[in-house]
């Protein structure tokens, strides 16, 4: 499949009942959401390192074609330069790959504090990494890394390297007057949005709106975006965020119908092909 969409996460009691069925077990989400979207951005393994075990009942939980895309530990990440911490990154990745072919681009986000004057420590990191072996994505927050020449210089490295761009689009959640973040205990960044792609591959980050209307037109522009880069051949996957983590999966397939009604050539959402009549979509 050249285009997989999910969540952040895939294990939420608030999806029981739409999402999931009524009653639904928590040890039962991961093969039910795995059933209805094509692939999940693991912000777990963000915040917790998981055993052999159960990495494997992951891969065993999932069916053919579902991919795990998952964020490196804040540990490896978050601790200033990234050079000393190459070996825990390879054997964080190691411990990924009894997932085999359920294992997506693992991706590095690199906090606020992370700024452009430690390129070189950065292009260190990414040389290190098999790329052959396990596609690798970067997302940057500090906001000189999308002025230049930094953006240009980040551009080339990634594009040389062969790593992928993590696109975060937060434009939603700051428009209109209403914060929808307030009650989130992790706020996204407003940062500009590069509608760039530096290898065969590309992650989006899309920070949805709780109200589906004002998501609108931002997801209308994607439409067209993502419809240029699969006929150029790049495989995108796509991750729809909510402060309101109650509405991100009828988000995601929303923005999946305007997909398909602009004959855009995307895989059927599994969520769609289920036997039970998919819940009505509002504008909340």
């Amino acid at each position: 499949m050249n285009f997989l969409i999910g969540c952040a996460v895939w294990s939420y009691k608030g999806w029981v009942g739409e999402l999931f069925p009524p009653k639904t077990r928590a040890a039962d989400f991961l093969s039910l959401y795995s059933r209805r979207f094509t692939t999940v951005e693991g912000n777990t393994t963000f915040y917790a390192i998981p055993n052999a075990e159960t990495v494997s009942r992951w891969a065993t939980q999932t069916p053919p074609g579902f991919e795990f895309c998952l964020k490196l530990p804040r540990e490896i990440t978050h601790k200033g330069l990234l050079e000393p911490y190459i070996p825990a990154a390879l054997e964080f990745l190691a411990g990924m790959r009894p997932l085999g072919q359920h294992l997506g681009p693992i991706f590095a986000q690199l906090p606020p504090s992370y700024p452009p004057t430690l390129i070189n420590d950065l292009a260190k990191f990414l040389e290190a990494w098999p790329r052959q072996e396990s596609p690798l994505a970067l997302e940057v927050r500090h906001p000189d890394w999308f002025q230049e020449p930094h953006s240009s210089q980040l551009t080339a490295m990634l594009e040389t390297l062969g790593v992928g761009r993590v696109i975060l689009d937060s434009r939603p959640i700051y428009t209109g007057d209403d914060d929808p973040q307030l009650e989130s205990e992790r706020r996204k960044p407003k940062l500009p949005v590069q509608f760039s792609v530096t290898a065969p591959f590309s992650l989006i980050r899309f920070i949805s709106h709780p109200t589906l209307s004002v998501n609108q037109p931002f997801m209308e522009e994607w439409v067209k975006q993502i419809q240029q880069w699969l006929q150029s051949g790049v495989k995108i996957y796509f991750f729809v965020h909510c402060p309101l983590e109650e509405r991100s999966p009828n988000t995601a397939r929303h923005f999946q119908q305007l997909l398909e009604q602009n004959s855009v050539p995307v895989p059927p959402l599994p969520w769609n092909l289920l036997d039970s009549p998919p819940n009505q979509l509002s504008l909340w």
